[in-house]
């Protein structure tokens, strides 16, 4: 198996990501992302790719939702890819950003519970997540009836 790391997305990944990220739409992992959300929040995201950087395996997102919390999103993975650890680590530089930017809750909305718990995570009423609901989820098809588990971390 070729060589692989993570690092900050690069505008080529761009098209990439979306497919990931479609695919696992597909199979209602999590919601699609338009191409011009991928652009416009291309710094957030740090992909999964090989040295010679021409493909990418998985990706995940950090987005600052208020001043005090970040939401960990699109966390995606080839199927190929899975179980070797790389959605933790993608979890963990994403959490590790956070940090850095003097975040210290972090929350995300999943189908993959016990992913999320093994790293941390504890599942939350997503009325503890007002700033989410009424930026992203009020535009979201499946609102108001999200099935969406949501959780969170304390840094």
């Amino acid at each position: 198996m070729e060589e692989l790391y993570l690092r900050p997305a690069r505008i080529q990944d761009v098209r990439h990501i979306h497919g990931l990220l479609l695919d696992c739409a597909r199979q209602e992992f999590l919601l699609p992302r338009a191409y011009n959300e991928l652009y416009s929040h291309l710094r957030d995201f740090i992909v999964l790719a090989p040295r010679d950087g021409l493909q990418v395996y998985g990706c995940c997102s950090l987005a600052i939702a208020w001043e005090d919390l970040a939401e960990i999103r699109s966390l995606a993975i080839m199927p190929e890819y899975q179980k070797l650890g790389w959605g933790s680590r993608l979890v963990e530089a994403c959490v590790s950003e956070a940090v850095t930017l003097g975040l210290y809750r972090v929350f995300t909305l999943t189908y993959k519970k016990s992913f999320f718990e093994r790293l941390g995570f504890v599942e939350v009423n997503k009325d503890k997540l007002p700033q989410k609901v009424w930026s992203d989820c009020i535009h979201c098809p499946k609102f108001p009836e999200c099935d969406e588990i949501a959780m969170v971390m304390e840094l």
